[in-house]
């Protein structure tokens, strides 16, 4: 069934679910009382949102009950894997208990809802995520935190202010080797730490796209929203999928490309070790190669230098010139990790285990399910708001470094460039009206 036919199949469904009463039957509540349950809604259920949303339907004491997005065949799409689950689950024919809603103001205003899990774009990030604390919900939010650090500064205030949990999508803090590796870092194993080498894929360029027509079960006009109004072109937002990656994910407008796509989970992975979590770089180099026509306009090979308050330097660049992953250089030995091994010299780092006495990190070994021990614990998870506020700002660093093509001088406690109004006019966007933040 190709999708304009899904769509006029399934309105009527939409309309119906839209709204609907939430109720837990007993029968599905298991081991779990109704009670104890902790109610969902998820924003955004297209790539990674419908794998998040497949991942978190997993859990016994999740009820997912509410799906937004602004393409109604990837909000039907989702509404209708939610009530098949449960459907299977309770062993009958039909279920109905999963609204459906095009805008995520009418989601968020529910009552019955604990959390929500925010998988938009990243231009889409702040609003939601902002509302929702103020609105007394637990978050879920992918990666990067935010689209500028401005917006970064006023989430971590606001989930704080509001005493709310949120954790982002750096699920390298779950891994394993990820945590080992800070922990040999951190616990001298590699002597005196001096540089970090980053390296991740680069972005493709490419030329001019035409214009068409927006399909009509995307809502366009809600899908910018705080961004330019610009005519719709199908390679912007969801190109076909001989492209690979989403359109928008290589557009400056709603993206900064794979600085902070990917660096988003090395450098944050790069902070754990050098013990920065909560700090930044005070100086940042950069260079990038960026397409001179064309709408896919993030950058392509980069090479970006910091330095960081302890003297310790981070190289970061495209994986052509640095290892894949985050390679920690010590005085007396190295650290190479990402998601697919851990190597060290000299190798005999590998089979000495983190004492009691030294430096344990926080331990987390599945990445939701930290999430909702910490929704009912009340306590910080694994990758928290501040955290990942100061992972993205070093991206994003990076990336305005880039642009300007002169060195960057930055006070991570003020969060702002020493004596350098231009850049610091680049921390936040302008929003279109009628959006605020």
């Amino acid at each position: 069934m190709n999708r304009r036919h899904f769509i006029k199949k399934s309105a009527s469904a939409i309309g119906i679910a839209v709204g609907a009463p939430y109720f837990v039957p007993v029968s599905l509540s298991g081991k779990t009382a109704p009670s104890n349950r902790i109610t969902i809604g998820c924003i955004g259920v297209g790539r990674m949102g419908f794998g998040n949303l497949r991942d978190i339907l997993r859990f016994d004491e999740v009820q997912v009950i509410a799906v937004c997005d602004v393409d109604a065949w990837r909000l039907e799409n989702a509404r209708t894997h939610v009530e098949k689950h449960y459907a299977e689950k309770l062993k009958a024919g039909d279920y109905q208990g999963c609204s459906a809603y095009k805008d995520f103001r009418d989601l968020i205003a529910r009552p019955d809802i604990d959390a929500v899990m925010i998988c938009t774009p990243d231009h889409w990030h702040a609003l939601p995520a902002i509302a929702a604390a103020r609105a007394g919900k637990d978050i879920f939010i992918e990666k990067p935190l935010t689209l500028t650090i401005h917006e970064g500064r006023i989430l971590s205030d606001t989930v704080k202010r509001y005493h709310r949990i949120l954790q982002v999508g750096s699920q390298q803090r779950s891994d394993a080797r990820f945590r080992f590796a800070a922990e040999l870092v951190q616990n001298g194993k590699i002597g005196q730490l001096h540089t970090v080498r980053v390296g991740f894929d680069k972005d493709p360029f490419t030329g001019p796209f035409p214009t068409s027509p927006v399909p009509e079960e995307l809502d366009y006009e809600m899908w910018l929203g705080p961004t330019p109004a610009v005519p719709y072109i199908e390679q912007r937002v969801h190109p076909p999928k001989s492209y690979g990656r989403p359109g928008w994910l290589r557009v400056e407008e709603y993206c900064c490309g794979m600085m902070t796509g990917w660096g988003s989970h090395h450098i944050d992975s790069a902070h754990w070790g050098m013990a920065m979590d909560y700090s930044g770089p005070v100086e940042i180099e950069g260079r990038g190669e960026y397409s001179r026509d064309g709408i896919w306009d993030v950058h392509g090979a980069f090479d970006i230098d910091y330095k960081y308050p302890n003297g310790v330097r981070l190289s970061c660049m495209d994986n052509a010139r640095n290892k894949q992953g985050v390679v920690f250089e010590g005085t007396e030995g190295w650290v190479h990790v990402n998601r697919s091994l851990i190597d060290a010299y000299p190798k005999s780092l590998l089979n000495i285990p983190t004492a009691p006495n030294e430096i344990n990190l926080y331990t987390s070994n599945d990445h939701k399910r930290n999430f909702l021990d910490c929704i009912r614990s009340r306590k910080e998870p694994i990758a928290s708001v501040e955290i990942a506020h100061r992972s993205a700002s070093a991206c994003i660093l990076g990336y305005l470094a880039m642009k300007l093509q002169r060195k960057l001088y930055w006070n991570p406690e003020k969060e702002q460039f020493v004596n350098d109004d231009a850049a610091n006019k680049m921390l936040s966007r302008p929003y279109r009206s009628p959006w605020k933040l």
